[in-house]
């Protein structure tokens, strides 16, 4: 049985959080049985990770990089993950005012040498949070809780 998947991000502004809540949504809705974990990037820990079956991490794009929470907390969690979760399908949605691909990439750098499997394209987001990036949003946590669920991930 599958255990949870586990929603990490950061928002200051809350455009992130707002794009959080709508993944979890779509998770909610497409998987009612799967237990689904939430939190800030300074609340989350190696624990957290540990327990999922899957990740979704969202970020807001500062700088052409992720934010400092998000970064804090892949360094927090790396060396006890390390060994323990190589496989762990995640997945990625960024937020930003206009470009977003400096941020995704620094995410999967990271992710890479955790060697985690991402199952899902990364929903990038730049601009305005429209009905398609809202949509968009609610099929990223749908098909992941999903796909955890069946046991496809």
């Amino acid at each position: 049985m599958p255990g949870a998947l586990l929603v990490v991000y950061h928002s200051r502004a809350g455009h992130t959080a707002s794009l959080a809540r709508t993944v979890l949504e779509g998770a909610r809705a497409s998987a009612p049985t799967l237990a689904l974990e939430e939190a800030d990037c300074f609340d989350a820990g190696p624990a957290d990770v540990l327990r999922a079956s899957g990740v979704i991490l969202g970020t807001p794009a500062r700088f052409g990089y992720m934010s400092g929470a998000m970064k804090d907390f892949l360094e927090r969690i790396y060396y006890e993950c390390l060994e323990r979760t190589v496989g762990l399908p995640w997945a990625l949605f960024v937020k930003g005012d206009t470009d977003t691909s400096g941020a995704a990439a620094s995410v999967e750098r990271i992710v890479t040498g955790l060697r985690w499997r991402r199952v899902l394209p990364v929903l990038e987001v730049a601009g305005e949070i429209g009905e398609e990036q809202v949509a968009s949003a609610y099929e990223l946590g749908g098909a992941m809780a999903a796909g955890i669920e069946a046991g496809l991930f």
